[in-house]
């Protein structure tokens, strides 16, 4: 047998075609995917279209200097082409590439259903958001723009034409549409700063890997651990209830079939998800020989958007679900530990999440929430970029105190595009003792790869720790595909997924294997070495075990 750095890789399987599914689940994927990303304009329907409700020109004021662009003149050119004398002073700043994705986006609808928006945009999170555009797109005389921004999402939704940003513009309900030149050029400057400093961090990362792939000799790295295992396997679903916090919610259970006590692995989905997120990864680890549980957390699953659309739930996920995700996880270790503990080796577990779910790992791992940090962080005065702030920023509403979400059954822990900068802070993030894998999209925009996870991962003190860069990976590249998702553009999942899930299932069971299962054959896999050979032009993989080239 060729030694793997040897043999020539198989390419990655591509996705197939996904069919559409219901508009509401419809809706709950695109409102977490285009919201949390502040990327597109939504809407709302209450009131009636009217045609007396039409902004006519956007106004930038610089100083004394006032430029106006006619909201005609972006129709014009969305439907026809044509670059009226007003908009071409704008038009000769882009090149033809930038105007062809205008055009586009001016005149791209979001099929969304209207009530569901209403209630997004009257939840904490969306009103937040509000806020903050607000601040940049306001009204004729200056003020705040969150009310008339609320109703022009209204009259789009309402209109037969559709929510589009070019119908939003058409129904704001002045006759001027002031944008906040101050505040446009501030973000604008923390947008390329945080660019820049992404650029720079990969760079340093790179040049690492580059210094690490000679510890590992290639020619010892005969697996390719992308491929499932012979293992055959079962698949049980469970129904917890917590009578102690009233919550009930689903679990699924993957037992390998071996003689001796399986090693155990929790999966833990994000935001909007289900647990049918990572049944790709679920799979692979059984088939390797890995008991895995997946449970579907009920305050931040699909059905919690699904809620929130139809006006049974006031926002996208409550304050109380930072510590109900990790108590799900200690029951379900529970429970299954009293059901299957003779087939299972409840003593060294490992936990896996994605985003909340990334929260959710480093909290059983041993991360503390640093409730003296939250205040200043999430200062209203001083936002963010970083949207992962609106779920953050929920911490404020707890009562201060030692939440005890530390499970020590967890002996390893992996967090993908995880949200922890403001949350943990540099001081929670330092009381994790145990292996722990950090695994980031460097264009990801809804937890930042800066802030989110190379900081934090210089925080984490734990001497066996790993970080995983996916060059153009997204927050939403590693997401399996499940039954009620939809297929979503291209430019949210990033390139080929299916690259980005078998670098998940090799890594994933590589440091499972070592730090849980106790294989330590599996070691040099987790090596920038491995990384380089896995690696694939369309997402380029990077695995360092230090960021000491990183400024602090």
């Amino acid at each position: 047998m060729k030694p793997f750095g040897q043999r020539k890789l198989p390419p990655a399987r591509s996705l197939a075609p996904h069919p559409q599914k219901k508009r509401d689940r419809r809706f709950s994927t695109r409102l977490a995917m285009t919201l949390l990303n502040l990327g597109c304009l939504l809407a709302i329907p209450t009131l009636p279209a009217s045609e007396a409700w039409s902004a006519e020109t956007i106004s930038v004021y610089i100083g004394p200097l006032q430029f106006s662009l006619s909201v005609e003149s972006l129709e014009t050119y969305a439907r026809e082409g044509t670059i009226r004398p007003d908009f071409a002073a704008y038009a000769g700043q882009l090149n033809e590439e930038q105007l062809a994705q205008l055009r586009k986006a001016l005149a791209t609808r979001a099929d969304v259903t209207p009530v569901a928006v209403s209630q997004f945009f009257y939840s904490t999170q969306g009103e937040a958001i509000l806020r903050e555009l607000g601040k940049l797109i306001q009204t004729r005389t200056g003020q705040s723009g969150f009310y008339a921004i609320r109703s022009a999402l209204i009259l789009a939704a309402a209109d037969e034409e559709g929510l589009t940003p070019l119908n939003v513009l058409k129904k704001f309900p002045t006759d001027s549409i002031r944008i906040n030149s101050a505040r446009a050029f501030e973000l604008i400057e923390r947008a390329s700063r945080a660019i820049q400093e992404t650029e720079d961090a990969i760079a340093s990362i790179e040049r690492q890997a580059l210094e690490e792939t000679q510890a590992i000799a290639a020619s010892i790295l005969t697996q390719d651990l992308r491929q499932p295992g012979g293992m055959q396997y079962r698949k049980q679903s469970l129904l917890l209830n917590d009578i102690r916090r009233n919550r009930i919610f689903p679990a699924d259970i993957y037992l390998p079939q071996r003689s001796d006590r399986a090693p155990l692995v929790a999966i833990s989905h994000g935001l909007g998800s289900d647990r049918e997120s990572y049944q790709y990864l679920a799979t692979h680890l059984a088939s390797r020989g890995f008991a895995v549980v997946v449970p579907e957390h009920p305050g931040s699953n699909a059905e919690q958007l699904k809620d929130l659309a139809s006006g049974l739930v006031q926002d996208i996920t409550p304050p109380r679900e930072l510590i109900d995700r990790p108590l799900d996880i200690k029951f379900l270790l529970d429970e299954v530990e009293r059901a299957y503990g003779e087939q299972l080796n409840m003593q060294d577990v490992g936990i896996i999440g994605q985003s909340f779910g990334g929260y959710t790992a480093l909290a059983l791992a041993g991360a503390e929430i640093d409730f003296t940090q939250l205040p200043q962080k999430c200062d209203p005065d001083n936002p963010s970029l970083n949207v992962s702030f609106l779920i953050q920023c929920q911490a404020l509403q707890l009562s201060p105190q030692n939440y005890n979400l530390r499970d020590e059954r967890v002996r390893a822990a992996i967090a993908i595009n995880p949200l922890a900068s403001t949350i943990f802070g540099q001081a929670g993030l330092s009381k994790i003792q145990i292996p722990t894998a950090i695994v980031a999209g460097s264009a990801d925009t809804v937890t930042p790869a800066v802030d989110e996870q190379i900081l934090p991962f210089r925080a984490i003190a734990a001497a066996d720790k790993y970080f995983v860069l996916l060059k153009g990976g997204t927050h939403f590249s590693t997401i399996g595909v499940g039954s009620r998702d939809i297929e979503l553009p291209p430019q949210v999942l990033g390139p080929n997924p299916a690259i980005a899930y078998d670098y998940i299932k090799a890594i994933g069971f590589a440091f499972f294997a070592t730090h849980v299962a106790g294989q330590s054959q599996y070691r040099p896999y987790l090596s920038a070495t491995y990384a380089q050979l896995l690696s694939q032009d369309a997402i380029p993989l990077t695995l360092v075990q230090s960021l000491k080239l990183l400024k602090p």
